[in-house]
């Protein structure tokens, strides 16, 4: 199994408001797994003042498919910014037990991008 810190989910993320530069404080993400039956909640968190949510989920998941959504268009609203995506969902796979996933979002008003992070 992986060593996968107790302080830290298998499954990690971070936010950056790319048109400031800095970290994406107080952006709710919910982490999902898909079963049988369809999708379900396996954590949630609220980004930290670096933009980053550490504990969103269990330290260990299975091989599957997993989603984030994160509540962008709050974040923005919050700031007095007008946004065109009310939220972004991002699917993706767990394909090895052994490694953490991080999953990293690029956000502007009107764009975002992601990557597979380390």
């Amino acid at each position: 199994m992986a060593d996968v810190s107790a302080e830290r989910s298998h499954i990690t993320t971070h936010i950056l408001d790319t048109g400031t530069g800095r970290p994406s404080s107080g952006v709710k993400a919910t982490l999902e797994a898909k079963t049988a039956s369809g999708w379900q909640e396996i954590g949630s968190g609220i980004t930290d003042a670096d933009g980053r949510i550490k504990n969103l989920g269990p330290t260990q998941v299975e091989v599957g498919h997993y989603r984030v959504s994160f509540e962008i268009g709050d974040y923005f609203g919050k700031q007095g910014t007008e946004s065109f995506f009310p939220g972004v969902t991002i699917d993706f796979y767990v394909n090895n037990v052994d490694e953490h996933y991080h999953v990293p979002l690029l956000i502007s008003p009107f764009a975002y991008s992601t990557y597979r992070g380390s």
